[in-house]
């Protein structure tokens, strides 16, 4: 039935948004705060929309059915409702076009694994939902509802960098002028938390000579035990010495390219004579393979899990992990008293806030820090030969430093 004036007028708020059918799309909404909006569904190139016609009493009831009748004429001659008289309509952009284009524009900066991954998140999670739809209509209920699905699949943490992506994406389009806004920024403090993760297992310095001597009688590949023990003595990422390749070692120095480390800065890690020596054999062993550590074919890299694997088959899986040698370096150079936390810090690659975007010094402390990666390297040594229980490795009060510290 039609709306009466009457019944326009007598409308009252409720708890919930109320809607007051005048029939053909056209409808009074009543908000719980008081408001009597005039609105209207209709479709549009197979799209879902609704038109705004004014608040009652402002405008009548006669007056919102002529509007409503003049919105049906345009959508009888084709024109979009929407575009007022001489206005042209934006070419639609998909949300699978929008991102394309933005990650063509992005792809560049990325590590080729990263765009990977990246890209195969959006496929696999994002576009079979709203792949399709015009990136200006996504709302922020759709893109909940599409990371609740991953939530739900316990990958917590996927869903968050899901959002962030797709908020990225968006911002493009509204900076393409594709769409007025993201509808993934609000949803930042609806995404859910992962559990506190505990710290990675780590060795304590009484642990070492231990785990030097099963590395010792490692029955498998050599390059792997070799890896494992550099990681011990220079305390690198695993995946910045996965994918090293031999043009970045220069004698006793090893620079990474900014594109491997994981805050895109340029790293040096000082060699120390111990270190050169499984570079040595290591060289012998890849051949002709531009990678350090190479994996079946001579032109890939081992694989992300191969140090992993190589640390469980010492009896590791739980007790140790490979990024944990870092933190074990961090305790014992920080507990020596010797080295400064800056030059500490630096060698293991924790950039300062303050330079993440200002100018980084890779060389910064370099002096100090070769001759702290000499001293740890020492210690390593000292820990994998110790002699029995009842005579300690040789630390700070009994050591002769003279010539490292001049």
């Amino acid at each position: 039935m039609p709306l009466t004036d009457a019944q326009c007028r007598a409308a009252k708020p409720a708890q919930k948004v109320q809607k007051l059918s005048d029939g053909r799309g056209l409808f009074l909404q009543v908000t719980p705060a008081g408001s009597k909006l005039w609105r209207m569904n209709y479709r549009f190139q197979a799209k879902q929309r609704t038109a705004a016609f004014g608040s009652y009493p402002d405008v009548s009831l006669a007056t919102a059915r002529l509007r409503a009748a003049e919105l049906k004429d345009k959508l009888a001659a084709g024109a979009d409702p929407a575009l007022k008289d001489g206005e042209t309509a934006t070419p639609v952009k998909t949300f699978k076009e929008a991102a394309r284009e933005w990650y063509r524009a992005r792809e560049a900066q990325w590590v080729s694994g990263y765009a990977a991954r990246l890209w195969a998140r959006l496929d696999g999670d994002v576009f079979p939902r709203i792949g399709h739809k015009d990136v200006a209509a996504v709302t922020p209920a759709e893109v909940l509802a599409l990371l609740r699905e991953v939530e739900d699949r316990n990958a917590l943490e996927m869903a968050k960098r899901i959002r962030q992506t797709m908020s990225a994406v968006f911002k493009y389009a509204v900076a393409n002028g594709w769409a007025t806004s993201d509808p993934a920024a609000p949803l930042a403090g609806a995404m859910k938390s992962a559990p506190r993760q505990k710290h990675r297992a780590s060795l304590k310095e009484d642990q070492l000579h231990d785990f030097f001597a099963a590395l010792a009688t490692y029955s498998g590949d050599r390059a792997t035990a070799l890896g494992l023990k550099i990681i011990a003595h220079t305390f690198v990422r695993t995946s910045e010495l996965r994918l090293a390749t031999w043009n970045e070692i220069d004698g006793d120095t090893w620079r990474i390219e900014a594109s491997k480390m994981k805050m895109r800065k340029e790293h040096i890690v000082p060699l120390s004579p111990q270190v050169r020596a499984m570079f040595a054999e290591l060289k012998d062993l890849a051949g002709t393979s531009p990678f350090i550590l190479p994996g079946q074919s001579d032109h890939k890299p081992i694989s992300e899990n191969t140090l992993i694997y190589g640390l469980y088959r010492l009896g590791y899986h739980s007790r140790a992990s490979v990024h944990g040698f870092r933190s074990t370096a961090s305790t014992i150079l920080n507990e020596s008293g010797l080295w400064r936390a800056d030059a500490i810090e630096r060698q293991l690659a924790h950039v300062p806030a303050n330079e993440v975007r200002s100018a980084y010094n890779a060389a910064l402390y370099l002096e100090e820090r070769r001759k702290m990666m000499v001293w740890y390297s020492d210690l390593m040594e000292q820990h994998e030969k110790r002699k029995p229980k009842g005579q300690p490795v040789r630390r700070k009060s009994d050591t002769d430093l003279t010539d490292l510290l001049s």
